[in-house]
């Protein structure tokens, strides 16, 4: 056998190599601006310690510089935003509100009671959207254990509960927003 005249003989010290054959580092300049995650400083998470965690950002509401136009003006022909004083108890409104999805999901009530309760567009996917199979299988009754509230802007409750049925508990999470003087459900999530 010949050794093949292609390849040459490696050698342990690189300075000794070849000047082709030595790697070095070739530095390419990035063609556009800094992207805005670069700019940032990037903010590292020690184990063990816990991080603060930013204020959640709160739904829209009204300015609270102009005065929110009462029940019955006739210059606002719209929703009109109402204040924590002017609506009923949440904890109950959420309850009720639970309850009655639940049941229109399971299919012991129509689901157009549901109307009034919660906004159209909310409405609009609950009406076409798919139901969870755990509401809408089997006959063991549906009970909602657990009712919390929080109410972090005046006039937005949200409401946590615990649904259970068939010895499973389920999470249903909904905010409540203060509209003409009741409560109506803005979002409504089903786990």
């Amino acid at each position: 056998m010949t050794a093949s005249p292609y390849l040459a003989p490696s050698s342990p010290d690189p300075a000794a190599a070849p000047a082709h054959r030595r790697l070095r580092l070739v530095v390419v300049p990035s063609p556009g601006p800094a992207l805005e995650d670069e700019a940032a400083p990037v903010r590292l998470l020690v184990p063990g310690r816990r991080t603060a965690r930013p204020a959640p950002v709160p739904g829209p509401r009204p300015r609270i510089d102009q005065p929110a136009p009462r029940v019955g003006d006739t210059a606002d022909f719209g929703p009109v935003w109402s204040q924590r004083a002017e609506l009923p108890d949440a904890q109950a409104a959420g309850r009720r509100l639970v309850t009655l999805t639940l049941e229109a999901f399971a299919g012991r009530r129509p689901i157009a009671q549901l109307q009034s309760l919660v906004s159209p567009p909310l409405f609009g996917s609950l009406a076409t959207g798919r139901r969870p199979r755990w509401c809408t299988e089997g006959t063991a009754p549906l009970l909602i254990s657990s009712v919390r509230v929080c109410e972090p802007v005046d006039g937005v409750a949200e409401v946590s509960a615990v649904a259970r049925r068939g010895g499973r508990a389920h999470a249903v999470a909904a905010r409540l927003e203060g509209i003409d003087g009741r409560w109506r459900c803005t979002a409504l999530q089903i786990g």
